[in-house]
């Protein structure tokens, strides 16, 4: 430890211990090394990373941000994604507008859980542009919590299940190829 972190780190630990701090009802009093007394409220932030790998901080008093510095030009937080382990044709699961998913379908979404053994997954549905963005909202929703549903039945631990109806296409749909790409079930692994 060089000399510099070594003083850094004494002056820290004897700030630190000369503090003294006494708590009642949700007040705290502090003794600043000078004497001072602070007296507040306890101020503890909390900091998570979502599934999408998002960094976020709260405050105890319900203010929420993102830690992440890096935006979009409309303001929206860059965050990294996890891992996507597996995309699901959806016509190859789904009858045409419906949820409901095939017994072979299941067959071989449980095969996939038991095999993938991450230690968690995001579900999250998509849809084509044929119908209204509200209809795909809903139509991708309940497509992701069948394949969630099938997910918990091998016991894997499903953290979000989300349905981002026709707001991420995987393509273009002004073809049938595009729109078929673009109706699809993705799970995300977390490892």
């Amino acid at each position: 430890m060089s000399g510099i972190a070594a003083a850094a780190l004494s002056v820290f630990i004897s700030a630190d211990a000369s503090m003294a701090q006494s708590k009642a009802n949700d007040a705290v009093q502090v003794t600043m090394p000078d004497g001072r007394v602070i007296q507040g409220e306890e101020y503890i932030p909390t900091i998570w990373v979502d599934p999408d790998g998002c960094e976020h901080w709260v405050m105890d008093d319900g203010a929420e941000g993102y830690m992440t510095p890096h935006v979009t030009r409309q303001g929206i937080p860059v965050c990294h994604r996890g891992n996507v382990c597996g995309v699901m044709n959806s016509d190859q699961y789904f009858a045409t507008d419906s949820a409901r998913i095939s017994a072979p379908g299941k067959q071989r979404l449980r095969e996939f859980f038991k095999k993938t053994g991450a230690q968690a997954y995001v579900i999250a549905g998509h849809t084509d542009s044929r119908a209204s963005d509200a209809y795909n909202l809903r139509l991708s929703l309940r497509r992701a919590n069948s394949v969630a549903r099938v997910a918990q039945t091998t016991g894997a631990h499903v953290v979000d299940v989300r349905g981002y109806g026709e707001r991420m296409p995987a393509a273009s749909n002004a073809s049938a190829a595009g729109m078929a790409k673009n109706r699809r079930v993705e799970i995300i692994c977390i490892r």
